[in-house]
């Protein structure tokens, strides 16, 4: 193990800038303000966080209790976010910034859930707790060094500079448990954008390969057949234009069938022209007798209308497809919503139908390797939330929330 404030193996850079360094230099006095700074940001940072989460703890039966405890835990991490820009400045320390904390749902509850759960807030406060000690023991020790101990004072300061830098990053940094998560979350979102971008490059090779291919073939095969019909034919003659004939209707509905594979693969419709288009057109192609009204409004906070990801974008789109495809064969409906909306970061759909319902079982579980089952598995493998409401009678609603985007930007953690 190296002694605390020594390079790391392996970083002749740092070494060297240490070698370099003088021992009264720059580094040496931002070092000393820092761990004397560290007694009144630690006497702040204690009172805030003992004061919320004692007065949290203690209206904890009330209304507001929670609230107020969690808000102490979110404050104690936004002293965090202090410490470590301290700590770099200052310290060199090498800590990234957590991800900004997500609640699950909108909402004052959702939020309090998170910050109760999170493991930074918790973290963090016990840092702000550790600081009034620690600044007491920095702020003493530098000044007695700094009146009768200047020959060691460098010393002294690096290693409690080592000290205070090793405490910033075991508590304030992101933890391997996150960043492993953080990791797996790229690694996923990278496949799926992939796996999306494949179907597209499908989708768009039979349309430009062999749908074009057969298309011509069609054209051929029916001038062929439109000569032949202007013609007198003789009976083997006619028996080869019955043959062109049939000819020309296989590759009618091969190519029928063709496109059929190409939309049920990846519309293009949705990648030039959105959720808005495509639903539409699955809407005007549902046989539900009364149709189905849509709604798509996807305008974010500035009021733009933005798209999602594409990979998004299809798992969207297959979905509704799929539920109105099974209210068409199954359900007895006379009509059927489709709506579709923008919340924060998500994206939130809604299909309806007011046919006879029982779409779920008693216990409210769908049938092992039912569609409904497939479609809650695709919609969770992007961290989404698949809801049905079917009651036996109806109607029947499906609420699913996907996330706006397959991965986060990097740069922040939890």
């Amino acid at each position: 193990m190296r002694p605390f404030g020594e390079a790391p193996p392996g970083d002749p850079a740092a070494a060297r800038q240490q070698t370099a360094e003088p021992l009264y230099g720059a580094r040496l006095w931002r070092q000393v303000r820092h761990l004397l700074l560290n007694l009144p940001v630690g006497i702040l940072s204690f009172v805030f966080t003992v004061t919320g989460l004692a007065v949290g703890a203690g209206l904890a039966v009330t209304v507001v209790g929670l609230p107020l405890f969690a808000a102490g835990l979110t404050g104690s991490r936004a002293l965090g976010r202090l410490a470590r820009v301290r700590a770099r400045a200052s310290l060199g320390a090498r800590v990234a910034d957590p991800e900004p904390l997500l609640p699950a749902r909108p909402g004052v509850m959702a939020w309090v859930i998170a910050s109760l759960t999170d493991g930074l807030n918790w973290r963090s406060a016990l840092f702000s707790v550790l600081m009034l000690p620690w600044g007491v023991i920095t702020f003493s020790v530098v000044l007695v060094f700094l009146v009768i101990g200047w020959p060691a004072l460098p010393w002294v300061a690096r290693w409690l500079g080592a000290v205070n830098r090793l405490m910033v990053e075991q508590l304030l940094g992101p933890s391997r448990l996150s960043e492993r998560v953080r990791e797996l979350e790229d690694d996923r979102g990278a496949v799926v954008d992939t796996a999306a971008a494949d179907l597209r490059r499908i989708e768009r090779d039979l349309h430009d390969g062999a749908q074009a291919r057969l298309v011509a073939l069609a054209m051929d095969l029916g001038l062929a057949k439109e000569k032949l019909l202007d013609t007198e034919l003789t009976g083997e003659q006619a028996a080869a234009a019955e043959m062109v004939g049939a000819a020309h209707g296989e590759v009618k509905l091969a190519l029928q069938e063709l496109r059929d594979l190409a939309r049920g693969i990846h519309p293009a419709v949705l990648t030039d022209r959105g959720l808005d288009a495509a639903l539409s057109s699955v809407a005007a192609r549902c046989t539900v007798p009364g149709g189905v009204s849509v709604s798509v409004e996807l305008r974010g906070p500035d009021g733009t209308v933005e798209r999602p990801d594409s990979a998004v974008e299809g798992i969207a789109y297959f979905t509704v497809s799929e539920l109105l495809t099974n209210t068409a064969k199954h359900a007895g409906a006379t009509s059927a919503t489709v709506e579709v909306w923008r919340s924060a970061d998500r994206l939130m759909l809604q299909v309806g139908d007011d046919g006879r319902g029982g779409a779920v079982g008693p216990d409210g579980g769908f049938r092992p390797g039912g569609g409904l089952a497939g479609l809650a598995e695709r919609v969770r493998a992007v961290d989404g939330v698949f809801l049905v409401e079917s009651p036996a009678g109806g109607p029947t609603t499906v609420t699913v929330e996907l996330p706006w985007r397959t991965r986060a930007p990097r740069g922040a953690a939890r």
